[in-house]
């Protein structure tokens, strides 16, 4: 990790983080803290989020660039617009919010050893989901969870967690799902936090943190007028 001098915050048990521009060259802002409700919707309205391993404190995180998707740039493939007109998977939502964090924290992901989806951290979403914060997108087949993801809806920027696939393309199709309902409503951006090619392969590209920051502050006046 190149800190470049950073000197990394503790948090205390006041309700507060500091400036994203004082993350460290890999995004690291704070250790510490808890994972409240309030300290973790505060922690997105920031443009953080939690990100750590079950031995570890709980890290805070703001990364430079920050990795979007644009609900109107979605990539839709050919064999995807296929799935999307058949009654093969139907879309849920909210149905079973604790069965999709779970199925995201032990799916087998390749290169990949264990999940930072640690039982606190499950425990704090559902919640969220409990307060009407988080979401749980769901794609079922008859009556098999197949596939879906989660995150911290904020009013006008959704906030992706995680999501799965126990069939092909289940995952894929809980994404495109989202970004289309998301256009309808006029949403900036889903905040997928970090690179991947798999996300990159669906439309999600990287911008720069001050203007993911500028995007959430307009998210932020916007909710207040709902």
């Amino acid at each position: 990790m190149d800190n470049k001098g950073t000197k990394i915050t503790f948090l205390s048990e006041k309700m507060e983080f500091p400036a994203v521009d004082l993350a460290t060259q890999d995004g690291l802002l704070a250790v510490g803290g808890d994972l409240s409700p309030d300290r973790i919707l505060l922690a997105y309205k920031s443009g953080i989020f939690p990100w750590f391993n079950d031995d570890s404190f709980i890290l805070w995180w703001s990364p430079d660039p920050r990795m979007v998707l644009y609900p109107d740039r979605i990539k839709i493939s050919k064999s995807m617009r296929k799935l999307l007109l058949e009654d093969r998977f139907e879309m849920r939502v909210n149905t079973r919010f604790k069965e999709v964090v779970e199925a995201c924290a032990t799916i087998s992901r390749k290169d990949q050893k264990g999940s930072w989806i640690t039982p606190g951290m499950e425990d704090a979403y559902v919640k969220l989901n409990e307060l009407g914060y988080a979401k749980s997108y769901e794609v079922w087949d008859n009556d098999r969870l197949v596939g879906g993801l989660y995150g911290v809806d904020l009013g006008n920027v959704f906030c992706g967690e995680s999501m799965f696939s126990k069939t092909p393309n289940a995952s894929k199709f809980a994404l495109i799902n989202l970004a289309i309902e998301l256009k309808k409503k006029n949403y900036s951006l889903i905040d997928c936090q970090q690179y991947s090619e798999h996300l990159k392969s669906l439309g999600a590209e990287e911008i720069p943190r001050h203007e993911f920051m500028r995007l959430l502050q307009t998210k932020d006046q916007a909710g207040h007028q709902k």
